[in-house]
């Protein structure tokens, strides 16, 4: 099993890969999930990228994740048409070959035969679809670990690099999204926080942000855990031009800190309007 970093807790990074997703073709609806599944567990997304179908760029984007220490999901690629890199990318990265996974292509062949049974024909393991085509997406670096996918039993993998480690999905939300789940409740639940993280945030209208940074660097030098945010906007369809400033943290934290940000903002003489809590 996976384990974090013992000095500190992973960050979690997200690598979103396909040409449909930077040409337009298809709207990515990643990003948005893998922020609302961490958020339920009390986790935060650190980054997501894009990358498209070029294994340059594939090899060279997850070398930085397996050398980065972070906890990162993967999406797309790891089907068996010409444009799915994402295997072979990872195998390039690590430096090591790809290979068959024998319990990935137990389950495919499972798969394969309750396919034939739901369509009322023979089973044929040797047919070169099945031996070609079907089974090569369970060829995995050597090394992999799977993961399972509910929707169709052809699993994910997971691979450990220097530092850090990637857990590979597809593309496919249907199935993704259950299979991060699964990571993350499987390989970090000593990681959840449900509950213990909150934000609180005021608008303050008619303030530059410069004005406002002495206040937010000394919250954080003051308050250790805390993070300080500022939200600009111009166009506002209730608050107009305004900035929304608060902390986040652990709610013992939290408290403190935002007592004394609106205190520092009181001497500043800021013009506030509506209080904030997001749980």
């Amino acid at each position: 099993m996976p384990t974090p970093p013992s000095d500190a807790a992973p960050r979690f990074g997200l690598i979103i890969i396909g040409d449909e997703i930077l040409s337009g073709k298809r709207a990515d609806k990643h990003l948005p999930k893998v922020i609302e599944l961490l958020k339920a567990r009390g986790l935060s997304l650190d980054y997501a990228e894009y990358v498209g179908d070029s294994p340059e760029r594939i090899t060279a984007t997850l070398k930085r994740a397996f050398a980065s220490g972070d906890v990162v999901f993967s999406t797309g690629g790891i089907g068996a048409t010409p444009d799915d890199h994402t295997r072979q990318c990872a195998a390039d990265a690590l430096g090591v070959a790809l290979a068959l996974h024998p319990q990935a292509a137990e389950l495919i062949r499972q798969r394969m035969q309750d396919l034939a049974k739901e369509q009322g024909s023979v089973y044929e393991p040797d047919q070169p679809e099945n031996l070609h085509r079907r089974l090569n997406m369970a060829v995995f670096p050597v090394g992999a670990t799977i993961i399972p996918n509910p929707y169709n039993r052809i699993a994910g993998f997971f691979c450990k690099g220097e530092r850090g480690g990637v857990y590979f999905v597809p593309g496919f939300p249907v199935m993704a999204w259950p299979m991060i789940e699964w990571v993350l409740d499987t390989h970090y639940p000593q990681l959840h926080q449900t509950a213990a993280w909150i934000e609180q945030s005021v608008i303050v209208f008619g303030a530059m942000e410069a004005t406002l940074t002495p206040l937010m660097q000394d919250i954080e030098r003051r308050h250790i855990g805390v993070k300080v945010f500022s939200l600009p906007s111009v166009d506002h369809p209730e608050y107009g031009r305004h900035i929304e400033l608060g902390v986040k943290g652990e709610p013992a934290r939290v408290a403190p800190a935002y007592a004394d940000l609106l205190a520092g903002l009181h001497r500043l003489n800021a013009n506030l309007g509506p209080e904030l809590v997001q749980k």
